[in-house]
């Protein structure tokens, strides 16, 4: 054999060798993991519960278009929500009644926020053992806290009237204001019974109030001798009686007119 071919034979094996050593010292490749997905959370059961369709103010007659069946999980329910299961013909059942707490699309409906009614709507609405009495008040809103006064809104009853002993005594107008009820819910201002559209500002002639049938006697009696306003109360002293301090009541509980000109004098 020829010496050129030798040595390219040599040369072959030195770098097959060399290859070889080379790849004997690598890390060895990393094995191909398998993902395994987790299989999916089962489901949760649900129930078919009876839902408000679409908003529901307060007042509407509950048709059947207004109502539809929703899956409700199982845990979520309470007591008060219709079912499918428990009341199959719940639907039927509620559509004619009266709302008398607005309801949320999708709200689930509870019979507690419903009236069943063959008469008006304000018969619906009031609570059980109370009487509605409207009142007269300016339409300006000057017996009303300036027309500020809204549906559910909780007001004092003042009543102003003349103070015949005093007049007579003294030879001048006395007149005299005293609070005669106090948290009193207003029903309605004039025919409107809810604040829509962002209404801030309402004015009517007339103010239908919640009133016991006791309280109903009082401000009959007092329309009849004097002339009522009402002071709108803060939500924050809703339930509550808010006392004025002594020196405030003192100060303003006469107001004397003379020849048209009306002063304050304190009560003696």
């Amino acid at each position: 054999m020829k010496p050129a071919r030798l040595a390219v034979i040599a040369i072959a094996l030195a770098a097959g060798s060399g290859a070889a050593f080379l790849m004997s010292g690598s890390d060895a490749p990393p094995p191909v993991q398998t993902v395994v997905e987790a299989p999916p959370p089962p489901p949760l059961p649900v129930t078919d519960v009876l839902v408000a369709a679409a908003d529901l103010p307060m007042g509407q007659n509950i048709q059947a278009a207004d109502l539809r069946w929703q899956p409700w999980p199982d845990q979520a329910i309470t007591a008060g929500y219709i079912t499918r299961t428990a009341s199959p013909n719940g639907m039927d059942t509620i559509v004619g009644s009266i709302v008398r707490t607005a309801f949320l699309a999708g709200e689930p409906i509870r019979p507690q926020k419903l009236a069943r009614s063959d008469g008006g709507f304000m018969a619906a609405i009031l609570p059980s053992g109370m009487r509605a009495v409207a009142i007269v008040t300016d339409t300006r809103g000057s017996s009303s806290a300036g027309g500020f006064i809204l549906p559910n809104d909780h007001v004092d009853v003042i009543r102003t009237y003349r103070d015949e002993d005093a007049s007579r005594s003294g030879g001048v107008e006395v007149q005299i204001s005293e609070t005669l009820l106090t948290d009193i819910r207003v029903l309605a201002v004039g025919q409107i019974v809810q604040e829509r559209n962002g209404t801030n500002v309402v004015t009517g002639e007339t103010a239908t109030l919640a009133l016991t049938p006791a309280q109903a006697e009082t401000v009959t009696l007092a329309q009849k001798v004097g002339q009522l306003s009402l002071s709108l109360r803060s939500l924050m002293d809703a339930g509550r009686t808010v006392d004025a301090p002594p020196e405030t009541q003192q100060d303003t509980a006469l107001t004397v007119v003379r020849f048209g000109v009306a002063k304050q004098q304190p009560r003696r």
